[in-house]
């Protein structure tokens, strides 16, 4: 039986934050690494990043933030970053949910699955969902948490099962990240320039077997684990510290190389229509675009993506995914992707309806 994305919501919070983060990054960096990061930041092909946090005034020359929250010398704790998460990420879900325009149909869902990977509460967002969005009070739900930038595809791939089980079910899907909150002082370039490319956001999804939007046709996971460690997401005592190697681009085409045949299900590289391809970075993409070798314009919804919001972790995938829908034509064949620690490619076939 065919099982459909059939709708997707994006929403981001009102705070433009992309220069403000890299005229802090800049006050962090020594004299030898500032020309680096400038000629990074150049071509990071991002141009805006949203954020839950409002920038701090020009009368605030120590905080980042205009609450002053982060004050340089003074972050925050994991502590008071996980109380900002459960502040903010519920109006941010409420607003994507509300984008999905179920109306009464919000009692219908059947499932709720709720991602996050920078914000953790109990109870917690899946609770929060039932509450704002009139869900049934009996819904079932399943929290997917701290997976990273590929957790939207593992919930994809839930939601598959569930409504490949239970046909009637309607599940809803969604991913919040609000990954500025996770901001770090440092002087350590590869930390730094991992910070140059987040931001906050969130998708909202559903999924059923009404055959509209997209055919979710099958799923796979390539997992590269020599590279295990060039990706990792760990709870620190100061927010939760990310860390992104240099190597993640020349590995994630090693991956989609070795991997390729399993990916398509064998199909050809002209077989396939669309391209729906988690924006972790410039380079990654040229990465993915390398590997695969497609056309330059294949990978245009992804990059104007990154362009517009930056790398929103697990949200990101379906920003992508939202572009393609509006404009997929019925019968076109598509391939999303997505990474993350492992090091994991999780990837995704599906067909326009």
């Amino acid at each position: 039986m065919g099982v459909f994305l059939n709708r997707v919501s994006t929403v981001v919070p009102p705070n433009d934050v992309h220069k403000t983060f890299i005229d802090f990054a800049m006050g962090q960096l020594d004299e030898r690494t500032v020309p680096v990061f400038q000629r990074l930041v150049q071509r990071s092909q991002i141009e805006h990043r949203w954020s839950v946090l409002t920038p701090a005034g020009s009368d605030q020359p120590d905080a980042v933030d205009s609450e002053g929250i982060y004050r340089r010398g003074a972050f925050p704790s994991t502590a008071t970053r996980m109380r900002l998460f459960e502040r903010f990420a519920p109006d941010l879900a409420e607003k994507a949910v509300a984008g999905l325009e179920l109306g009464a149909g919000a009692r219908d869902v059947t499932h709720v699955i709720a991602v996050s990977c920078t914000g953790l509460s109990a109870p917690g967002l899946d609770l929060e969902l039932v509450e704002r969005c009139g869900l049934n009070p009996s819904v079932e739900r399943t929290v997917v948490g701290f997976m990273g930038c590929y957790a939207a595809i593992n919930a994809l791939k839930l939601a598959r099962h569930i409504v490949r089980s239970e046909p009637a079910s309607r599940v809803l899907v969604v991913c919040v990240e609000l990954c500025t909150l996770h901001l770090q002082q440092t002087n350590n370039l590869e930390q730094v320039l991992s910070f140059l490319v987040f931001g906050d956001g969130c998708a909202a999804a559903l999924i059923s077997a009404d055959p509209s939007g997209l055919n979710l046709d099958s799923f796979h996971a390539a997992l590269l684990p020599e590279a295990g460690e060039q990706i990792t997401w760990t709870v620190g005592d100061q927010g939760f510290d990310m860390f992104l190697s240099g190597q993640v681009p020349a590995s994630v085409g090693t991956a989609l190389r070795l991997d390729r045949g399993r990916i398509l299900d064998n199909a050809a590289i002209d077989e396939i229509d669309l391209w729906a391809v988690h924006p972790g970075g410039r380079s990654v993409l040229d990465a993915v675009q390398t590997a695969l070798a497609l056309d330059a314009s294949a990978l245009a919804d992804s990059r104007e993506v990154l362009r517009r919001f930056g790398n929103m972790s697990s949200a990101t995938i379906l920003f992508v995914l939202d572009r393609i829908m509006k404009r997929a034509r019925p019968g076109e064949r598509g391939c999303a992707m997505a990474f993350g620690p492992g090091l994991t490619a999780e990837t995704m076939l599906f067909t326009a309806a």
